[in-house]
């Protein structure tokens, strides 16, 4: 089934910072987006320095599932746009959040609390157990996998109740992480999906693309009823 996806990245570190353009020459939304072309979806990307940051409403209409990477610059994300995108995840868009896309703007908005944890940048093992097996963002993987090289993030995690946990983290200083999280807002599925920290080569691990490919293939409007607000005359 083809989706209409857009990938958004800041695109900062990655312009500003060698080793990170060693790692994503083409940009995290740039090899991201190639990935989900393999999958035969429609992909578009966007960028914060972009106009509207590339987020117009025209483009926000035609998006099924949005993704979502950003660190250095979530201050800069106009408020308008997270109104625009926080309303369309209402009407039915699917979103995907990763890694420090955490304290985005959109996210904190949706989510309703501050959103804060515990990080350590040490480039330690990250070990991902699949803690829902039945879950479709699990379909195909393994029990657990692995990353060499990754940054720390630690409970607590200051975030609602999930609608499911679906990953569950473990790192060598003894620190878990609810690192896979499912949630509902309105008629939008959202995705919270924690590795990805842009001076490793998270994004070119299979399984993680397995991940993500599949967290699109369930944050899709599901094409059911919009519902009626207000005042309803009786059917009967």
């Amino acid at each position: 089934m083809a989706i209409n996806v857009t990938v958004w990245n800041e695109y900062r570190h990655e312009r500003n910072n060698p080793e990170v353009a060693r790692v994503y020459p083409e940009g995290i939304h740039g090899l991201l987006a190639t990935v989900l072309q393999k999958e035969g979806h429609s992909v578009r990307t966007a960028t914060l320095d972009e106009a509207e940051h590339g987020l117009t409403e025209e483009v926000l209409e035609k998006t099924d599932v949005l993704i979502w990477w950003g660190h250095a610059a979530h201050s800069e994300v106009s408020d308008q746009i997270v109104e625009r995108v926080c309303q369309r995840v209402q009407d039915g868009m699917g979103l995907v959040v990763l890694h420090s896309g955490h304290f985005s703007k959109p996210f904190k908005k949706l989510m309703g609390t501050s959103c804060n944890l515990k990080w350590r940048g040490a480039g330690e093992k990250e070990r991902l157990w699949v803690v829902e097996p039945s879950h479709p963002i699990a379909k195909g993987l393994p029990e657990h996998f692995e990353l060499p090289c990754e940054e720390m993030y630690g409970e607590r995690f200051d975030i609602p109740q999930p609608d499911c946990l679906v990953f569950l983290s473990w790192f060598p200083g003894g620190e878990v992480f609810r690192s896979g999280c499912t949630f509902t807002r309105g008629m939008g599925k959202i995705f919270y999906f924690a590795p990805g920290h842009e001076t490793y080569p998270t994004y070119y691990d299979p399984v993680i693309q397995r991940v993500i490919a599949n967290a699109v293939l369930w944050a899709a409007p599901s094409g059911g009823p919009a519902p009626v607000f207000g005042f309803a005359e009786p059917l009967e």
